[in-house]
């Protein structure tokens, strides 16, 4: 097994590392692989130095598994040159996530659509991914008719820069903007693009998206992306109208038996999620679990996870364990 990591200087590169050293996946070589401008650094890994190399190079390696991490132009580039080798591409840019003929994989719920001639696999987005997981006993259980989704989202979700910013405000410093205003003390409704209908890119990639893993155009969904000055994770809430009516003690069941999810609901305690508890955490946790009282068969829910990992890192090395266990790869 020959295992390329794309991105490997950056954020969630690191992540992808950590990640696997803790989950023990199993490769024979390693390529930590960036742009040629980071070609030639040093970096270290399970007690080993290992030279970055660039893209031009890692495709002539021809490794059975690349995991992606370095933006979407990057993506659209070089992951088909990866494929033309016969690697397999796990992409955690947004490249191809709405490609009809690229597979959307959040192994929990769709791994078993994934097949031996899968040459390109993309990563969901981070805030889709936790939402999904944590919805997905739900679905099958009581069916979904429309979802609204706001979110309270960690810095490091825009990388390193952003962090930098905020930290550099937070001493009194200038910081070089990565964000339109100061992000310390302050939210921002605004995560990348604004698009003609008023709603950004990261707000439609969650409407998209979860339609594409659940494979239901019919279920409505409506979201508003924030940013705010923490680090460790993402948090949203998530209002979902079901076409059955539900019992909480069994919502609870259900998600407590549901890989992945951890149930944090005791309010009377002042128990429920917060990014401070998922910083480094691989599960998506869930709490604040009560009925919508305006309308029927609608549960209202918090739901926070670490962004670098399930909803990236973590969910890339587990599509790679699935083709791995699978004799895909």
């Amino acid at each position: 097994m020959k295992l390329a990591v794309v991105g490997a200087t950056g954020l969630v590169g690191s992540e992808i590392l950590e990640v696997l050293d803790e989950h023990q996946f199993p490769f024979d070589e390693l390529l930590l692989v960036a742009s040629e401008r980071s070609a030639g650094k040093k970096l270290s890994f399970k007690g080993k130095e290992y030279t970055v190399i660039g893209l031009s190079q890692a495709v002539a390696e021809k490794p059975d598994i690349a995991i992606f991490s370095a933006g979407g132009s990057t993506s659209l580039e070089w992951a088909p040159k990866f494929a033309e080798v016969g690697t397999i591409v796990i992409d955690n840019s947004s490249a191809w996530r709405m490609d009809p003929s690229k597979k959307l994989v959040v192994p929990e719920i769709n791994g078993k659509a994934l097949r031996i001639d899968d040459r390109i696999i993309a990563n969901p987005n981070c805030s889709t991914i936790q939402m999904v997981l944590a919805l997905a006993p739900l679905r099958e259980k009581y069916g979904i008719k429309r979802i609204v989704v706001s979110t309270y989202q960690s810095v490091t979700g825009t990388g390193k820069a952003a962090v930098d910013q905020m930290m550099a405000e937070r001493k009194g410093e200038k910081p070089d903007m990565v964000y339109p205003y100061k992000i310390d003390l302050n939210v921002l409704p605004h995560i990348d693009v604004f698009q003609p209908n008023g709603y950004t890119k990261e707000e439609m990639k969650m409407i998209n998206e979860t339609k594409k893993i659940f494979d239901d155009p019919s279920i409505q969904v409506t979201a508003t992306t924030v940013r705010i000055p923490v680090m460790g994770g993402h948090s949203e809430s998530v209002n979902v109208e079901f076409k059955k009516d539900f019992d909480l003690g069994e919502v609870r069941e259900l998600l407590s038996n549901t890989p992945g999810v951890v149930v944090q609901d005791d309010p009377a305690n002042n128990v429920y999620p917060m990014p401070l508890n998922a910083h480094k955490r691989d599960e998506v946790f869930v709490g604040r679990l009560r009925r919508d009282e305006s309308q029927p068969n609608t549960l209202n829910m918090w739901i926070v996870a670490d962004n670098l990992r399930k909803g990236a890192a973590t969910n890339a090395v587990q599509i790679a364990s699935y083709l791995v266990e699978h004799s895909m790869a």
